[in-house]
């Protein structure tokens, strides 16, 4: 017994026309060219949902598309282009471009070209004028674009070369990491070096490093050998001009030369080309053998190198402060930081000195010395000739007379804003501001941290007092009043930097505050019905008068 169908059942629930019996699939077969395809029988309405969509019939409007689709070529072409024959069909692919819109045209080596036709108008051939035309004015871009980029190339070279030895470019400011330098150190404030001179003396360690290395093995120091191991300690560049910025800072550190007969088991350099030599300077004691670089030589040298930096810095200081107005003078061995207003990052850079340089073939640059060259080989006129241009060359290169001395500059006038102030209470002001620069740069570091525990004992005998309050006690030990007070002040001290004030409190307003010795204990009483504000108030002359000093 056949089973039914699911759609048999659906069929006869549905309202409408019964549905037909299943047809079979049909068998479907490869048409031959000699007999038609079987028609396909059409579908009932009841056997399907969808509407059956009428077959296409050709009308006289719509012709129907043919299968293969014909060239059309215009009447006239343009007169540079080739006539070709209207057929069209024995037409090479280079020779024409496919109106399709899937078809490209081959024109020479750019890839591109213009179609043209008998008014000027693309229709699909390649006009051989034109695409000539368009190939040379994209060979000229081209190269345009070559060029630019080549020195594009060149500028990034350059400017990443510069960015290894941590200059700026030019016009382009340093970043702010080397402009700030100074004032981004840790600790109180001293004589710091220019970020540019802590990276030669980072480079005269590397290199004095290296140096020994080679000079205790036997074994002589090159520069290309130098350098190499200068780079991969620091991973900067470094080139002839840090050597030679070391020479200038530190004459009696090396001693180079240009030697050949070098060994350096490199195929780039020959053994016969001249090479710039590194040798260390010592001290060799009498009847002794040849001195070792031992790291006590590399201390004391590097610690001769940074002062010799430290000293050029104080140069630079001395200048500045001598065009101050008024000008300021102080002695080196009480200068203990440098003057607020110099920058100190904005030192100049010390200029190389000179490294020798290998032995070059004699040239001749000027006409005196071809004329003295080829005096018997050259006739009496061209003699003279050289002659008159020697002459007139020298008259030439002569320094002309000097003229009159520019006139000496105005003094500077005041500002706006001081204009009607009587010049002499801006000479005191200016005077007293002097006095306290100049005890600022020579005071000592423990009286800069005693200066800095004066500014913050007014706070800290306020959060004292507070403790004081809350605690309800007439003592406290010194470790729980010192805990009390770290934990409520505002900067993070320690708790034996926090004892520090206290003592210095007690020492300043014994009245107020006072220690007393019990045992193994400190204890801290405190007066609390004196007055907080005359308390505060005492504390903030007696550390304005401190800092006049």
């Amino acid at each position: 017994m056949a089973q039914p169908r699911l759609t048999d059942f659906f069929a006869r629930r549905r309202p409408g026309p019964r549905a037909a019996p299943p047809r079979a699939k049909p068998a479907w077969r490869t048409p031959s060219p000699a007999k038609p395809a079987p028609p396909t029988p059409a579908r009932t309405p009841g056997g399907s949902r969808k509407r059956a969509r009428p077959p296409a019939e050709p009308t006289r409007d719509h012709p129907a598309p043919p299968a293969r689709r014909r060239l059309r070529l215009p009447a006239d072409t343009c007169p540079g282009c080739p006539r070709l024959p209207r057929g069209g069909h024995s037409l090479s692919r280079s020779a024409v471009l496919l109106g399709s819109p899937g078809g490209q045209g081959e024109a020479g080596p750019g890839g591109e070209g213009e179609r043209c036709g008998g008014d000027g108008s693309a229709d699909g051939i390649l006009c051989p004028q034109a695409s000539s035309k368009v190939t040379l004015s994209e060979l000229k871009s081209c190269l345009q674009r070559a060029r630019e980029l080549g020195a594009r190339a060149q500028e990034l070279k350059a400017s990443a070369k510069r960015k290894d030895a941590g200059e700026p470019r030019v016009g382009q400011k340093a970043p702010a990491y080397q402009r700030f330098h100074a004032l981004a150190q840790p600790g109180p404030p001293g004589l710091v070096l220019p970020y540019k001179y802590q990276v030669l003396a980072e480079m005269f360690r590397s290199m004095d490093t290296i140096v020994g290395m080679l000079y205790n093995r036997s074994e002589t120091a090159t520069f290309a050998k130098v350098k190499q191991g200068v780079q991969d300690m620091m991973r900067k560049r470094f080139e002839e001009r840090n050597v030679g910025q070391i020479r200038t800072v530190y004459p009696a550190s090396y001693r180079f030369r240009q030697e050949r007969d070098v060994p350096t088991f490199k195929d780039g350099v020959k053994r016969s080309d001249y090479q710039l030599t590194i040798e260390p300077l010592l001290d060799q004691e009498a009847g002794s053998t040849a001195p070792q670089l031992t790291a006590s030589h590399l201390l004391r040298r590097r610690q001769v190198f940074g002062q010799n930096l430290v000293e050029r810095v104080r140069e630079h200081h001395r200048a500045f402060l001598a065009s101050l107005s008024p000008p300021m003078v102080v002695p080196e061995d009480q200068l203990t930081r440098w003057h607020p207003h110099f920058n100190v990052d904005e030192v100049p850079d010390i200029e190389p000195a000179e490294l020798p340089q290998p032995p070059t073939t004699e040239k001749l640059a000027t006409a005196q010395e071809v004329l003295a060259r080829a005096r018997s080989l050259m006739s009496p006129r061209m003699e003279k000739a050289l002659s008159d241009l020697a002459l007139r060359t020298a008259k030439s290169g002569s320094p002309g007379s000097p003229g009159p001395a520019p006139p000496a500059a105005p003094p500077a006038a005041p500002p706006a804003a001081l204009k009607g102030v009587s010049q002499d209470l801006l000479e005191r002001v200016r005077r007293k501001q002097a006095q306290k620069q100049l005890a600022q740069m020579t005071r000592q570091p423990e009286q800069e941290r005693r200066l800095q525990r004066l500014e913050r004992l007014p706070e800290l005998a306020r959060v004292l007092r507070g403790i004081f309050v809350s605690e309800r006690k007439p003592a406290l030990t010194m470790e729980v009043a010192c805990a009390r007070m770290a934990g409520s002040y505002r900067a993070a001290l320690s708790p034996g930097e926090m004892e520090k004030h206290v003592q210095l409190l007690s020492e300043l307003l014994p009245d107020w505050l006072s220690l007393h010795r019990i045992r193994a204990d400190t204890y801290v009483k405190l007066d609390k019905a004196a007055d907080l504000a005359g308390v505060l108030a005492r504390l903030a002359h007696l550390a304005r008068a401190e800092a006049a000093l």
